[in-house]
């Protein structure tokens, strides 16, 4: 693989107020000199939009980062930007999250993940209009929700994943087909990476870690699904974004195949932590690192504050990454504890909050 140099290029960045989009923007400014960063959001009001708005706050203040707002399903848009801007790398986080509002609310995923990354791939494939060296590497989210009903652990890139059980799992599976179908026809340099259970301090208020600090804040009982039998690779921040900016840097070159034909410039990879934490475990952790940081009282009663409840429609017992493939190709792999994590959580929540 070649690598890209990152300094005096141009990053389109979707979903930059996203809790991802916003970190590694602000890695990638740091990291490097002339860079600059087109971050695209809409701002919506699936959670807390002041923590978006914080998050910004950290990136408008950095030369190089120029923000707009709108949607990711507006091809107009979208193609505006591409003609601006001439991004050499894009990297696609906007998205709609969530497993449990995909049930309940279908259309936002269609309108988001599918509709909003084809305009990113239409966008990309008429980059190298008129001989223009167009888009270097595209980068886009997938999620482990893609392992759906398997029953094979860890979870590796090899392993079937055609049997999602949510419609935000068929929405990211279909994402990773549409860009290999564009990597076939136009030579598009395209990575997509499986995230598994990020987790950061300025996070999404419906992620575990963040709902349960809210409730148990309120004094209501956190409910703690399949009776706490379930296991999440939680993979921090900081960890997420080393491996992003490693595999941006490194596009899957293009090179002809054995039959004289040119094989896509394609490739997948699982991003994790790949140490699974029961979620017993780590609720235990958070209640720990809440009642240290001051965001819980010290005689906190945890024991009356949980229930344990059977497994919820859309959700998996178990997410477990194999990410032999991230460590031998880039080198990478993530370190942060899961306690350190919590922590910095708990100590950004207390300053955010109270």
């Amino acid at each position: 693989m070649n690598q890209i140099e990152l300094s005096n290029q141009t990053v389109l960045i979707t979903g930059a107020a996203g809790f991802i989009g916003a970190a590694l923007a602000a890695r990638l400014l740091e990291d490097a000199p002339g860079l600059r960063v087109v971050g695209l959001d809409n701002l919506n009001p699936y959670y807390d939009v002041r923590i978006k708005q914080y998050r910004l706050a950290g990136l408008r203040c950095r030369p190089g980062f120029v923000f707009v707002e709108g949607e990711l399903s507006d091809k107009v848009l979208v193609d505006r930007l591409f003609e601006e801007y001439r991004p050499a790398l894009v990297v696609n986080l906007a998205a709609q999250a969530g497993v449990r509002y995909s049930i309940t609310h279908p259309d936002c995923y269609i309108e988001s993940n599918i509709q909003g990354f084809y305009n990113i791939l239409e966008a990309c494939r008429h980059s190298y209009d008129g001989g223009r060296p167009g888009v270097a590497h595209l980068v886009y989210a997938s999620s482990s929700s893609v392992y759906g009903a398997n029953t094979k652990i860890p979870y590796s890139t090899e392993d079937k994943s055609d049997s999602p059980v949510s419609l935000y799992a068929a929405t990211k599976k279909s994402n990773e087909l549409m860009a290999r179908a564009y990597a076939k026809l136009y030579a598009i340099p395209s990575t997509g990476l499986r995230f598994f259970t990020v987790y950061v301090p300025a996070g999404r208020p419906d992620m575990a870690y963040f709902g349960f600090t809210n409730t148990l804040r309120a004094g209501g009982k956190i409910r703690i699904f399949n009776y706490g039998n379930c296991k999440r690779d939680f993979t921090y921040i900081d960890d997420i974004v080393e491996g992003v900016v490693r595999v941006l840097r490194r596009p899957p070159a293009r090179v002809t195949g054995p039959d004289g034909l040119p094989l896509p410039p394609y490739a997948l990879y699982n991003i994790g932590n790949n140490q699974p934490e029961n979620l017993l475990d780590f609720v235990e952790i958070l209640q720990q690192e809440l009642v240290a940081a001051g965001v819980l009282p010290s005689d906190f009663d945890f024991e009356a504050h949980k229930e344990l409840v059977p497994m919820q429609p859309g959700d998996v017992p178990v997410t477990y990454a194999d990410t032999s493939a991230l460590e031998r190709e880039f080198g990478f792999r993530p370190s942060t504890p899961l306690r350190v994590g919590l922590r910095r959580f708990a100590q950004w929540y207390k300053a955010f909050y109270l």
